[in-house]
């Protein structure tokens, strides 16, 4: 079957796809439709955070099929009165608004920070955003999206838009002198711009801005949530209290699922007819976010998943002083990893392809920079297999040329 021709006669081209067609996920690794095995550093863009097949999701999906798929807002749904609990009281006091995706997470903190300037946020109106940023592709959420390249010219909402350069809180003041921001809305680390992580004193200075302006202080958790970067939620490295946390990605297990964790200055600003979605949440990607909680909640897990990280950094930074033409740093956070490289766009998409040939998936970012976003469930042998293969790789790659 030749599945790249099918992909291209029938699907929208909105992707540059690998030329591998996937039959399973079991454990860290994809398997091909010809058996090949790949070690997954790459997790369906920081979904699977616990790879693929975990038994406790599967369990879950077992147990909540065998019940019912969907029932409706009009309903008590069980699986996520339980999610939003646990979400609730493992960050802020407040309550969850559940969506299907991250791009309709950001749609929704619009409309919360926009309702509340009508309430309590007087005269203040448009969101701070970071140059580079990334909170999705719908109209909303790309008008929020600082690369070019995605908000191109398509028609953009009229609400104001103030954007400022990461670590840059003197540019924060100048802009709150000249407007009356709503929000300051920051991904922790900024992920698709190309793995930058935001210092925590910069985040606790972005704060006490919002505080003495009066604005809302709101996280862009999409991607960096979940224990993405070694704990819950990244925000919760530089000890802050947002207002308003958006997720997604890997809250559902592998299912759809992202939503807004509204605190107690937003959590009733909705009423019922002011937003709504059908399916969401599902009880079924409920139920699976649950079975994620419960094992980032688990301590052993969480112990495990940290001493698999320092390994994986110590042995980054080994490298990088082995190869220190081809690494010249590394950024990221936990299991968020930026690996910038000198060489061109052309030469990284080829160390792509040939990591592919070898069985390693990982993504890259900015043209020129691998970013992995491996599972939680990384193993020390998953690191060292996937470190000599980039090192082999990297050795046969050149510096990029100066212009």
């Amino acid at each position: 079957m030749d599945w790249r021709s099918l992909d291209e006669q029938y699907i929208v081209s909105t992707y540059k796809r690998l030329p591998i067609a996937i039959a399973k996920g079991e454990g860290n690794y994809l398997y091909d439709t010809n058996g090949k095995s790949y070690l997954d550093l790459f997790t369906g863009l920081a979904v699977n955070v616990l790879g693929h097949s975990h038994p406790r999701v599967l369990r879950a999906l077992h147990e909540q099929g065998d019940l019912f798929l969907h029932i409706s807002n009009v309903f008590l749904n069980q699986p996520a009165i339980r999610l939003a609990q646990r979400l609730v009281e493992n960050t802020i006091a407040g309550k969850v608004f559940f969506t299907n995706s991250g791009a309709e997470a950001t749609e929704s903190a619009i409309k919360l920070i926009h309702k509340w300037t009508k309430t309590d946020g007087a005269g203040r109106e448009g969101i701070v955003v970071l140059r580079n940023s990334f909170h999705g592709r719908t109209l909303g959420a790309v008008r929020l999206t600082r690369q070019a390249h995605v908000y191109q010219d398509f028609p953009q909402p009229a609400f104001p838009v103030y954007e400022l350069d990461a670590e840059d809180t003197e540019g924060l003041r100048a802009i709150c002198r000249e407007a009356k921001p709503a929000a300051v809305l920051m991904e922790p680390v900024l992920g698709s711009g190309g793995v930058v992580p935001l210092t925590e004193s910069f985040l606790r200075e972005v704060e006490t801005i919002c505080r003495e302006e009066g604005m809302l202080f709101a996280m862009d958790e999409i991607q960096t949530g979940m224990g993405r970067t070694g704990k819950l939620f990244a925000y919760q490295h530089a000890g802050v209290t947002p207002d308003l946390i958006l997720f997604a990605k890997g809250v559902g297990g592998g299912l759809p699922l992202g939503g807004v964790i509204a605190g107690t200055k937003l959590m009733n600003q909705f009423k019922p007819g002011d937003h709504g979605t059908t399916f969401a949440p599902s009880p079924l990607s409920a139920a699976l976010g649950n079975a994620v909680m419960d094992e980032l909640l688990d301590p052993d897990f969480s112990s495990s998943v940290a001493e698999v990280i320092e390994y994986l950094w110590s042995g980054l930074e080994d490298l990088r002083s082995r190869l220190p033409e081809q690494l010249q740093a590394l950024r990221g956070k936990g299991m968020m990893v930026g690996i910038p490289l000198s060489v061109t766009p052309e030469e990284a998409s080829r160390l792509q392809s040939n990591l592919l040939e070898e069985g390693i998936l990982v993504d890259v970012t900015q043209k020129t920079i691998v970013r992995l976003l491996p599972p939680l469930t990384l193993t020390k042998e998953d690191v060292d297999h996937f470190l000599a293969v980039f090192a082999r790789q990297l050795k046969t790659s050149s510096p990029a040329q100066e212009a």
